[in-house]
């Protein structure tokens, strides 16, 4: 899988979770992950949650994730839930290794009442895709929802913690996906 950290400040519209972004706006061929620090604010038409139709999506600043899988064809809806949720169990664990206890509901992370992610998976005819994003604050964050951010749970995370454990994220990820493919190829099947 393709790696890639962009300069913060892309608006996280919604349009970034269509097939091929990655390619069309980043010139990136295959998997990949694409990351930045940015705001939030998911127009309606780009909403593909049906339980979201109506809500507002905003945040003033998160650590976003856009991952794109080709692996396999025709893609499956199935296993981008797996890998969407073996993402955010990653996540969770890397995030007490800064001091930060979250605990996990399906795809979404909290930091005791405080709603700390958002994620979608979906597919299309050739890929699988997964946004997942971190609040940096609460800032700028729906005000029907309890939201909570990463320095507010951590006063002392600086902007260089943050970038970091962007890039630990994304690797764990990277390497994770390297090793199931790895025990694939040297096991018999029946």
């Amino acid at each position: 899988m393709k790696q890639k950290t962009l300069k913060p400040g892309l608006l996280y519209d919604g349009s970034q979770i269509q097939p091929m972004w990655a390619f069309q706006e980043l010139g990136i061929k295959g998997s990949s992950i694409v990351t930045w620090i940015g705001p939030m604010d998911i127009h309606s038409q780009e909403l593909i949650d049906y339980e979201d139709v109506g809500l507002e999506i905003t945040s003033s600043e998160m650590v976003h994730f856009i991952i794109e899988h080709f692996d396999v064809q025709p893609a499956d809806i199935r296993m981008c839930y797996h890998r969407q949720r073996l993402l955010v169990m990653m996540v969770k664990d890397l995030l007490e290794e800064i001091g930060i206890k979250a605990s996990r509901e399906g795809d979404d992370l909290y930091v005791g009442q405080g709603k700390l992610s958002v994620s979608i998976a979906t597919c299309s005819v050739s890929s699988m895709k997964i946004h997942f994003a971190l609040n940096l604050t609460s800032q700028g964050t729906p005000d029907d929802v309890e939201t909570v951010g990463l320095k507010e749970c951590s006063p002392a995370l600086t902007s260089k913690d943050v970038r970091e454990l962007s890039e630990n994220i994304s690797n764990k990820y990277t390497m994770e996906i390297a090793d199931i493919e790895e025990d694939i190829s040297k096991t018999c099947v029946f």
